[in-house]
């Protein structure tokens, strides 16, 4: 499975520990981020549309013309200010992925036999009804066995319970 997939079911299916460790790692990045994005991705972007500053990219919604957003904001003017919002969206989208790339060690770390999806998703417990893992023989929470439901279900044949 590609990191890429792997990065698009960590962003939709997160935890509360994830998010947490989110948190930290996206406050303690912040200023190396910050200058990664400002100092080193934007500038080479910004010559190949012209020698754009994306500090200075903005929309006055009063009509009038201003040379900077500095200019702008001394007069008072209203603006949309996107370049601004687009140089937070980079970092956010940085700090994101080194987040992905710290937790997906992390899992790796404690559960190296595991495949780094088999801990995004579960099945349920036919006994007491709460999530366990894909490949759990026994309920960590009822300890009922799902092993011998599997060979008895197939010696009677198969028979479903929906609530």
């Amino acid at each position: 499975m590609g990191i890429f997939h792997e990065f698009k079911q960590f962003t939709i299916r997160g935890s509360a520990v994830d998010m947490g460790v989110g948190m930290v790692l996206g406050a303690a990045f912040s200023g190396f981020i910050d200058s990664l994005v400002t100092d080193l991705l934007l500038p080479p972007i910004g010559v190949l549309y012209s020698s754009m500053n994306f500090e200075n990219m903005f929309i006055s919604l009063d009509g009038l013309f201003y040379p900077s957003l500095a200019a702008a904001k001394e007069a008072g003017a209203a603006t949309i200010n996107y370049g601004l919002f687009l140089t937070a969206f980079i970092r956010f989208v940085i700090i994101l992925f080194a987040v992905f790339l710290v937790v997906r060690q992390m899992n790796r770390w404690k559960k190296p036999h595991q495949h780094p999806l088999d801990g995004l998703t579960k099945k349920e417990c036919p006994y007491c009804c709460l999530p366990i893992p894909p490949r759990a023989v026994i309920c960590p929470h009822c300890s009922s066995s799902l092993e011998e439901q599997k060979i008895s279900s197939r010696t009677r044949g198969t028979t479903w319970k929906i609530k």
